[in-house]
């Protein structure tokens, strides 16, 4: 696994967003990897509420400055960086001052869901993809934690599937358990702009915290539960896949545990 490359892509990654099961989940895996040798980058948004200045987080003028177009709007794409104190562990942050300017994560302070978190899904999944594509880094495998990152695996299968640097990774998505209720009902509408055909976006077309995550499973190489609770319907769906599956590790053998699944279920798939 040495010389290997994984790309983390997540939602919340702690120490910049509060400790969650995602956010210490992802942090913690990648940690591990990185101490092994691993090369690894992490990408996360660039989210209102993190600290730029205690976290030290500085913009990269060399990959910023292109435009990603969704749903027929130019939005700039900012990416700032930083280094997680002691690991020296670079973390990229997708950043754009319409969709991650809010002092808010998901929600307003109603706890009402944004009505763009769609497009700032889109937004981020584009953004990782051209970014990676700009350090030129080919990563053996992405994987992929949240909701927020969980069109990764669509864009990856069907926008970018041209696209060379990405033509042996491996994709695996950890699942988490949320209470998310649907996004905006144009997000299948938004997806289907960027000329991805009507079979692959049918599962989205009802845009619930269910579909969005049967979406990445069918994307996906292999899955992870990254709770020990998900909701049955997703349990039945990943039953009735053809991908790998590692089921929910506690705390304590999680990161070997994670390893030893790259090692012997992922990429055995190149072989």
């Amino acid at each position: 696994m040495k010389d290997k490359r994984i790309l983390y892509v997540s939602s919340e990654v702690t120490p910049y967003l509060p400790e969650t099961e995602l956010s210490s989940t992802a942090f913690n895996v990648a940690k591990n990897a990185h101490s092994k040798g691993i090369q690894t980058r992490i990408f996360m948004p660039r989210f209102g509420v993190i600290n730029e200045r205690r976290h030290q987080l500085h913009e990269v003028i060399r990959l910023s400055g292109m435009n990603l177009i969704i749903n027929d709007m130019d939005m700039p794409l900012i990416i700032k960086v930083a280094s997680i104190p002691k690991e020296r562990m670079q973390v990229y942050f997708i950043d754009n001052d319409e969709y991650f300017k809010r002092k808010a994560v998901y929600s307003d302070e109603d706890d009402k869901l944004f009505d763009d978190n769609d497009e700032r899904m889109i937004f981020f999944a584009k953004g990782v993809v051209e970014t990676v594509k700009k350090l030129n880094w080919a990563p053996d495998i992405i994987h992929v934690h949240g909701w927020m990152a969980s069109l990764l695996p669509l864009y990856l299968r069907e926008f970018y599937k041209e696209e060379p640097l990405f033509a042996e990774s491996k994709i695996v998505t950890s699942l988490y358990n949320s209470d998310i209720e649907d996004l905006n009902k144009e997000l299948a509408n938004k997806v289907r702009f960027d000329k991805i055909e009507d079979s692959k976006v049918a599962t989205i077309e009802t845009p619930s915290h269910i579909n969005i995550l049967k979406s990445a499973i069918e994307n996906s190489d292999a899955i992870i539960k990254g709770s020990e609770v998900l909701p049955e319907e997703i349990e039945t769906f990943i039953e009735e896949s053809n991908v790998k599956v590692l089921d929910f590790q506690s705390e304590e053998t999680l990161t070997e545990s994670y390893l030893e699944f790259y090692k012997e279920n992922v990429l055995e798939l190149s072989e």
